[in-house]
């Protein structure tokens, strides 16, 4: 069961005052050094937050979708990197087995998952395979009872600490969504080689890198849900999920930036009054305003429509769509009303715009999600 709501409530304003207290005040350091300090990752663990969406069975706090965006709309204030080295937990690294996997599977990692003592991490993307995910490359040929996975994944979330990999790999040749399978496969397995973490844009502190299986061979008890060919399916369906958990980032990110175009507007004073006095500049606060609203709306009201058992494959689409284009606008707004401060390093404007781009990328670009809407539009219109 989820926290009652009061327990909830009390959660909330836990977490909104280690954001407020612990991580924006840390925020610097982690783009400095690329790691999220051990101190603030032990307080993740205390609070509960690795968790949050692992059924209370296997030691989380299995919080209800509307519950779990509010939390995201905290979180996403402080830099993206810290909810990343929780997010795979919450999200794509557990959710897969949440979803479809065998009871023996659940016991043996959930639990680790929502302490943080294991770290889950998903890997899908290929170097050729991003938004086609469907044409992976990586194979599992199975020899009696045991599987041979070869094949590279790229871009790999958390990929540096994890403690296993949800890997998706094809187990028939055929481009078909049955071919694909997931194996559960520990990191420290013979045939697994971690590269260099990547140098990105932004986001710094959130580990990504390749994963390269050389003849890594696993046992058939780590095939998903004991089946060939849900691999596919299933992350499909973590996605949908997923795509509402980084809407919800993308609403606390969207807050925090006008929050500080408002602290910057409203001392930065120009020809004598405040900046915030000025029209243009209202006006870009106003609209921003408005869509951080409208976003928020989006993902809560998606969220209940989830919670009430509803399918929303093209509510998620339209959520993570909308939330992830305007947090670009906000952004790019944030550093205009900064104006040249907002060109500067001092300022968090500078690292928060860079750490925004990313949003209209991962988990399905804007383009994948517009294909998505307009087929899922039309499939309803057509029934």
């Amino acid at each position: 069961m989820s926290l009652d709501k009061e327990s909830f409530s009390i959660f909330l304003d836990t977490i909104k005052k280690f954001v407020d207290n612990k991580l924006i005040p840390r925020e610097e350091e982690v783009s400095e050094s690329n790691k999220i300090p051990q101190d603030i990752v032990d307080e993740m663990k205390k609070l509960g937050l690795f968790g949050i969406s692992i059924p209370t069975e296997y030691g989380g706090s299995n919080l209800s979708m509307e519950e779990e965006v509010k939390l995201t709309f905290e979180l996403g204030r402080a830099s993206p990197a810290f909810r990343s080295i929780a997010g795979t937990n919450i999200g794509i690294g557990s959710q897969t087995i949440v979803m479809s996997g065998t009871e023996g599977q659940k016991k043996k990692y959930l639990p680790k998952f929502a302490t943080g003592e294991l770290i889950g991490s998903f890997a899908l993307t290929e170097p050729d395979a991003g938004s086609d995910a469907i044409s992976i490359k990586t194979t599992a040929k199975k020899f009696g009872n045991k599987y041979i996975i070869n094949g590279t994944k790229r871009y790999i979330t958390n990929a540096p600490i994890a403690g296993v990999f949800s890997v998706m790999a094809k187990t028939k040749p055929e481009k078909k969504a049955s071919s694909i399978s997931c194996f559960l496969i520990d990191s420290n397995s013979p045939g697994i080689t971690i590269g260099k973490p990547d140098k990105k844009m932004g986001q710094r502190g959130a580990l990504t890198a390749d994963v390269i299986f050389d003849n890594c061979e696993v046992s058939q008890d780590s095939l998903l849900g004991g089946k060939e060919g849900i691999g596919f399916t299933t992350a499909m369906k973590v996605l949908d999920k997923g795509r509402l958990h980084i809407s919800g980032i993308c609403v606390g990110l969207s807050e925090r930036l006008l929050y500080e175009s408002l602290k910057f507007s409203t001392n930065r004073k120009q020809f004598g009054e405040e900046i915030s006095n000025f029209q243009l500049v209202q006006a870009m606060i106003a609209d921003s305003k408005a869509e951080i609203l409208a976003a928020k709306n989006l993902v809560l009201n998606t969220a209940i429509m989830r919670d009430n058992g509803n399918i929303v494959t093209l509510e998620s689409s339209c959520a993570k769509l909308f939330s992830s284009e305007i947090l670009g606008k906000v952004a790019d707004r944030a550093v205009q009303i900064h104006g040249g401060a907002g060109y500067m390093a001092e300022y968090p404007v500078e690292r928060l715009y860079r750490d925004a781009r990313l949003f209209r990328i991962y988990e399905g670009t804007s383009q994948i999600q517009q294909l998505i809407i307009a087929r899922e539009t039309i499939k309803k219109f057509k029934s």
